[in-house]
């Protein structure tokens, strides 16, 4: 099971959910990179992830398709910021592939991955546009959603 830890955000309009992921920082790269293993974890159960296709490299497009529980679909393009294989990936929705300006951008998300003795010391903060942006995720259930996925991503990872 992650282990939690209490980092602070940068500003008023972010988020962070700290973790540590009983993982190499490999593997928990590879789980945020790969289609195949996202599938398996990116959404919050019972929603699936149906769908999932990632160009990752700066600039590059990414495309994942959330669904319900009626199989209503949920499609959340974006584009990759910065890529520091093992390290880090930045990502945001205000973009849809090629430079492409979404409608209303939402978030821009930062992931680092810190190797500390075999495990990953994962900390992801969501950069929102304004405070409206920020209250919506918390609505949404940031903490509950994200908590509940990162320990998906550790299960799918130790079953790899």
């Amino acid at each position: 099971m992650t282990t939690k830890l209490d980092i602070a955000p940068d500003n008023d309009n972010q988020l962070v959910l700290a973790r540590i992921i009983d993982a190499p920082v490999e593997q928990v790269y590879r789980g945020w990179t790969d289609p195949v293993l996202m599938k398996k974890w990116f959404a919050p159960r019972p929603w699936t992830t149906p769908k999932v296709v990632t160009d990752v490299r700066p600039g590059g497009s990414t495309l994942v398709v959330m669904a319900d529980e009626n199989g209503t679909e949920y499609p959340n393009p974006g584009q990759y910021l910065e890529v520091v294989p093992n390290k880090k990936l930045v990502f945001t929705d205000a973009y849809t592939g090629d430079w492409q300006a979404s409608e209303k951008p939402f978030m821009t998300v930062t992931l680092t991955f810190e190797d500390i003795g075999g495990k990953t010391r994962y900390i992801a903060r969501c950069q929102h546009w304004n405070a409206e942006d920020k209250a919506a995720h918390v609505q949404m259930g940031f903490h509950e959603g994200w908590g509940m996925v990162t320990e998906q991503l550790e299960a799918v990872l130790k079953a790899h």
